[in-house]
């Protein structure tokens, strides 16, 4: 594949990828700090649904990188590669699972301590890949500018 058309791919699924992040963290906070549990109940089961799509936009950048990044010792390269099975574990075995189980509590009307505690977990856990998404995408950034 072309390198133009493979970074492309990867600048748009680490955009999707960490916009939606983003926006599932926000919008549970803003939710559960103002709006009634209905609202949280149909925001929890959107981002049930909006998994997919994270899933799919964080398999090609995981993908592309790798493609991209091939063997390089760029020190970089090299921390974006040590991030990914960070963000990938903890999206697979932490964030997916919360946000199904959530989306579940939600449904039946289970606002309770479980689910607050769950809630917390998400959160944290979704704050965490947000912030490894961040920094590898400044060092993409990086690898891309002209040296002075």
């Amino acid at each position: 594949m072309n390198r133009n058309i493979l970074r492309a791919i990867h600048f748009t699924a680490v955009c999707t990828a960490t916009a939606l992040i983003a926006a599932f963290w926000s919008s549970t906070v803003i939710s559960e700090l103002f709006l009634p549990h209905h609202a949280v109940a149909l925001l929890k089961q959107s981002i049930a649904y909006g998994m997919i799509l994270l899933v799919i936009s964080m398999a090609a950048t995981g993908a592309t990188g790798m493609k991209m990044g091939g063997k390089s010792k760029h020190a970089r390269i090299a921390a974006k590669r040590k991030r990914m099975p960070v963000i990938a574990a903890n999206g697979l075995l932490i964030l997916i699972p919360c946000a199904l189980f959530l989306n579940m509590r939600a449904a039946a009307g289970r606002f309770d301590t479980i689910f607050y505690t769950v809630q917390a977990i998400e959160l944290l856990a979704g704050a965490v890949n947000f912030t490894l998404m961040a920094l590898s995408m400044r060092d993409g950034r990086a690898i891309r500018r002209p040296k002075k």
